[in-house]
C-alpha cells in the first residue's frame, strides 16, 4: 500500500499566511512599521531625569565625583600658578648672585664647588704640614700647632666615615690629613675652617681655648663646648663626620642644594635675608654649618666690619680658602 508523503506546512505553525490590506504579511514575518522605536531599545536620560530617577547613594556618588573632579582642576591650576612664581623667584635670585659675583667675586649660592670640597686627596700629610709651617711662621712658643702634638682615639668606620686609627702624640698636620681622607673631605677645607672660626692656622701665640674650639664644632658663640667635642682632635675628626652627616641627613636641616633657600643676613631676624638658590652640596653644608649669609656691607668690607647686621663666617671662608688655595668654585 502506498504511503502518502504529508507536505510541511510553510508555516511553522500551520497557520496560514493572512495578506492584510496596507500591512504585509500577518504572523510570524511581520514587517516593523518604518519609523517605529524598538520597545527593548534604551535611550540615555537628560541629567535632570537621571537625578529624579537616581536613589540616595547614587546622588551622593555623583556629587562626590563632581566635587573631586573640580578639587582636582583647582589643584592643577595652583600648582601651574606656583610652579611659574617659583621660576620667577629662582631667575630673582640668580640675577642677584650673578651681580655679587660680579662685584665681589661671591656667590651665595655657589661659595665652594662639590668638587673641591669633597676631594679627599687635595693635599698630602706633608704637604698640610709644609702649609702649617709656612702659616705659622710667625708662631715661635711651645704651642704653635706646626709642632704640637696630640694623642688620638680610634674611631669605628660607620655610614659617614672610614675608620681612624688613633695614636700617641700625632702632629697636627696628620690628624688634619688622616680625618679628610677617614671621611672624604678636603685637607684646604679643613684649614680654611679651623681658620675662619679660630684663627689657629697664623696664630703667634694660640690659646687653650683654640685648641678647644678649633673647628667651632658644637661650641656657639654664646655658650660652652659639648664636652664630646672638645679639644684639637675631636674637633678636627667631629667637624669631617659631621660634614658627611649633613649630607646623609640634608633634608632634615633648613638648606638644601638645588633649591631655593631664604637666609638671614644675621642671627637678629630683624636684619632681613634674601632668597638664594644653592646650587651644590658643598654650599649647602657651609650654611648648615654657619647659617647666616654676608650682607653688602659684609661684602664691601673685605676682611674688615660691615655694619650692625652683617656676618661674616661664610664671607670668610670664601676669602680664606681663595687668598690660600686659589679660586673655590672651580
Amino acid at each position: 500500500m502506498a504511503t502518502t508523503q504529508r507536505r510541511k506546512p510553510s508555516n511553522p505553525r500551520g497557520r496560514a499566511n493572512v495578506i492584510v490590506a496596507g500591512r504585509g504579511v500577518s504572523g510570524g514575518n511581520r514587517k516593523r512599521r518604518p519609523g517605529k522605536r524598538p520597545r527593548n531599545r534604551r535611550y540615555p536620560l537628560s541629567p535632570a531625569r537621571w537625578w529624579k530617577r537616581a536613589g540616595l547613594a547614587q546622588r551622593v556618588a555623583a556629587v562626590l565625583v563632581t566635587v573631586v573632579a573640580a578639587a582636582c582642576v583647582v589643584a592643577l591650576v595652583v600648582g601651574t600658578v606656583r610652579v611659574v612664581q617659583w621660576r620667577r623667584d629662582v631667575q630673582e635670585a640668580e640675577a642677584r648672585q650673578l651681580q655679587l659675583t660680579q662685584q665681589y667675586d661671591f656667590n651665595p649660592g655657589d661659595i665652594i664647588s662639590d668638587g673641591q670640597f669633597f676631594n679627599a686627596n687635595a693635599m698630602s700629610e706633608a704637604e698640610v704640614q709644609s702649609f702649617l709651617d709656612k702659616q705659622g711662621a710667625a708662631c715661635s712658643g711651645s704651642r704653635c700647632l706646626k709642632t704640637m702634638t696630640f694623642d688620638t682615639e680610634d674611631q669605628a668606620a660607620n655610614e659617614y666615615c672610614a675608620a681612624y686609627e688613633g695614636a700617641r702624640k700625632e702632629t697636627a698636620a696628620a690628624i688634619i690629613d688622616k680625618s679628610a681622607r677617614a671621611c672624604g673631605i678636603s685637607q684646604k677645607v679643613l684649614l680654611t675652617v679651623m681658620q675662619k672660626e679660630q684663627h689657629l692656622v697664623t696664630a703667634v701665640d694660640p690659646t687653650g681655648f683654640q685648641y678647644k674650639a678649633a673647628m667651632g664644632l658644637s661650641c656657639p658663640d654664646d655658650a660652652n663646648c659639648d664636652p664630646a667635642y672638645a679639644g684639637f682632635f675631636r674637633q678636627v675628626y667631629g667637624a669631617a663626620h659631621r660634614y658627611q652627616y649633613y649630607v646623609a641627613h640634608e633634608s632634615a636641616y633648613g638648606y638644601h642644594a638645588n633649591a631655593l633657600n631664604y637666609i638671614q643676613y644675621h642671627p637678629n631676624a630683624g636684619c632681613g635675608g634674601t632668597n638664594v638658590y644653592i646650587e651644590n652640596k658643598a654650599t649647602a653644608l657651609l650654611y648648615i654649618y654657619t647659617p647666616y649669609q654676608p650682607n653688602d656691607a659684609s661684602l664691601a668690607a673685605g676682611f674688615g666690619e660691615g655694619d650692625s647686621c652683617s656676618s661674616y663666617g661664610n664671607r670668610n671662608f670664601a676669602l680664606i680658602y681663595t687668598n690660600w688655595f686659589g679660586a673655590a668654585r672651580r
